[in-house]
């Protein structure tokens, strides 16, 4: 029964009686993939360019991390944390090592993984920096996109994520992305300020890409105010930006790190809170956890998928391609009214459509590049994401880049 084969039109259609119509999907029912393809049921070979929201850096089904996958699930998947098991020592080695931090907090989930910075933050603020208690204030920013819990939405703009899921969880003051000024007086006005949350680049804002120095004066602004960095690169990090974390192309070190999606290259879910002693050390026991936090297969998929990262070479792969992307995309501005602009870094790029946020065409022109054989999403109306994995050669961009061209010929 399980194993039955469904055309489009029926899978869709489970979907819609049986699922929650908590999401809007291209739709295209996807059965298999392959490095840079994905297939749908009916055998039609797409090009992906959303990369799973960039969890599938790493490219589809990628061996060494889906044979790391397998060998470990057929020994131990779970003991919970109430006993040691020996694949998490390895993995918090690999990872503090890789990464540059004395400690790792494991969890599942991107929005797992923000919300334990938030406690990590608060905890830290009472205990060290002597702020009274339930009084601590964290700075984020306009336009952010950290998750959907309901400590997390509190603190969105986006209408969408918020309006009628309050009451609200006090202790956020939002201020405008890519804005120092507006750092540097919050930090001086606002009292009690624990920490400074952002996105080195807005994701699901639409790819908005800060000034150069805008990091790297919010870290130093951060420092000066003794508040803590807090950087959330569960879209950005692990080589989609051309770098292995977004926020390196400033040479800036987060106090407090999130990272998510690609640690798994897609193929499971793990997610990881890094910080060094005297942050990490306000955690005692009992104080926070996940049953599966730091379960032995997520050990065991996360340091293959970062290995398959460093052998591969995909930052470099990333910065690359990036630049040969954007600079394609801005020979055709002149040529179709409908393009507005191409911002990006790495492979995480996004294109403007002329047209309003309220307008369908994007969502129209991502039909169309589907029928063409490429699969992306529109973000916030009239932006198109467009994010592959990175294991993408320069002859597979360019024949991505003759479909894009193709798509706005036609409209």
């Amino acid at each position: 029964m399980h194993s039955e084969t469904l055309t489009s039109e029926q899978a869709i259609a489970l979907e819609n009686q049986y699922g929650a119509h908590n999401y809007h999907p291209l739709p295209v029912v996807l059965t298999k993939g392959e490095g840079v393809y994905v297939w749908d049921v009916e055998g039609k070979r797409y090009y992906d360019f959303l990369s799973a929201y960039s969890a599938v850096n790493q490219g589809h089904c990628h061996p060494k991390i889906v044979g790391a996958l397998v060998e470990q699930a057929q020994k131990l998947t779970l003991t919970s944390r109430a006993f040691y098991n020996d694949m998490l020592g390895k993995f918090e080695k690999y990872m503090s090592e890789y990464f540059g931090y004395d400690k790792l907090l494991p969890m599942n989930t991107g929005a797992e993984a923000v919300e334990t910075a938030i406690k990590l933050t608060r905890k830290w603020a009472y205990e060290t920096k002597g702020i009274a208690e339930e009084q601590a204030n964290i700075i984020v920013c306009d336009g952010n996109f950290h998750g959907r819990t309901t400590t997390i939405i509190s603190f969105s703009n986006d209408p969408d994520s918020k309006k009628n899921f309050g009451p609200y969880t006090p202790g956020f003051i939002s201020i405008p992305y890519d804005d120092i000024s507006a750092l540097e007086q919050a930090l001086k006005t606002i009292p009690n300020v624990a920490g400074f949350l952002v996105e080195p680049i807005q994701g699901e804002a639409g790819v908005y890409v800060p000034k150069d120095g805008y990091l790297s004066q919010a870290k130093a602004l951060c420092e000066a105010h003794q508040v803590l960095f807090v950087a959330d690169e569960v879209q950005t990090g692990i080589a989609r930006t051309g770098k292995l974390l977004a926020v390196h192309h400033e040479n800036v070190k987060p106090d407090i790190l999130i990272m998510g999606k690609a640690l798994s290259g897609g193929a499971y879910p793990i997610s990881a809170v890094m910080a060094n002693d005297e942050i990490m050390h306000v955690i005692k026991p009992g104080q926070h956890g996940s049953t599966f936090g730091g379960n032995p297969l997520a050990a065991a998929v996360g340091m293959a998928a970062l290995d398959v990262i460093k052998d591969e070479k995909l930052a470099e792969n990333a910065e690359r391609l990036g630049q040969i992307f954007r600079a394609e995309i801005q020979k055709m501005l002149p040529k179709y009214p409908l393009l507005k602009l191409v911002r990006g870094k790495g492979l995480l790029n996004a294109i403007v459509v002329n047209d309003t946020e309220h307008s369908e065409t994007a969502w129209n022109i991502c039909l169309k590049l589907r029928d063409n054989g490429l699969l992306a999403k529109p973000t916030h109306g009239n932006i198109i994401r467009f994010a592959p994995p990175l294991v993408m050669s320069e002859a597979q961009l360019m024949e991505c880049v003759a479909i894009i061209e193709k798509t706005f010929a036609e409209f």
